[in-house]
């Protein structure tokens, strides 16, 4: 059974900001880096587990670039704390997990429908896959108040991150 963690495969999540205030704050690449991946070829199954605790922002994107040295260092320990304690609450729900329930070929790659256990809440979610060639990259589309998630917002609401954010998983082929 093939297995992919953060030593052989790598998932991020894509946050964006709005609001009046967006200006001054950042669209964010953020890495997991702590996750399993498996993959049960006897049934066709994928299951994934996602430590909730382990976010790390890589850094800032401006118009789908990373911006390399932003955010500062201090500034993105504050973002992991609130992602962690105010987004995520992970000390009560501190395991995200995935697991497939039927998967078609769609064009080059395949469309993946599970369920998907997030902050407490399940709920079905469509992931697309990608082949690459030499990767499978799979894609999809979170609306966090979906999950009973309220997207972080500051400044009385002028700055706040947007309700859905995109997640994504590069894994090697073979």
């Amino acid at each position: 059974m093939p297995t992919y963690t953060a030593a052989n495969a790598e998932c991020l999540v894509f946050t964006y900001k709005e609001g009046l205030l967006s200006a001054v704050a950042h669209d964010l690449k953020i890495k997991v880096t702590d996750f399993e991946i498996v993959i049960d070829e006897a049934s066709d199954s994928i299951s994934g587990t996602f430590n909730a605790t382990s976010l790390r922002v890589i850094n800032a994107m401006s118009n789908g670039a990373d911006t390399p040295g932003t955010p500062s260092d201090g500034d993105k320990k504050k973002i992991e704390q609130n992602i962690v304690n105010d987004v995520l609450h992970s000390a009560k729900f501190p395991t995200i997990t995935f697991e497939s329930e039927a998967y078609r070929e769609k064009g080059e790659g395949y469309q993946v429908k599970g369920t998907l256990s997030l902050h407490g809440q399940q709920k079905s979610i469509i992931v697309d896959v990608a082949d690459t060639g030499s990767h499978y990259v799979a894609e999809a589309t979170l609306h966090q108040p979906d999950f009973g998630i309220k997207p972080y917002s500051a400044m009385m609401g002028t700055l706040k991150i947007k309700a859905d954010l995109k997640i994504q998983v590069k894994a090697p082929k073979g």
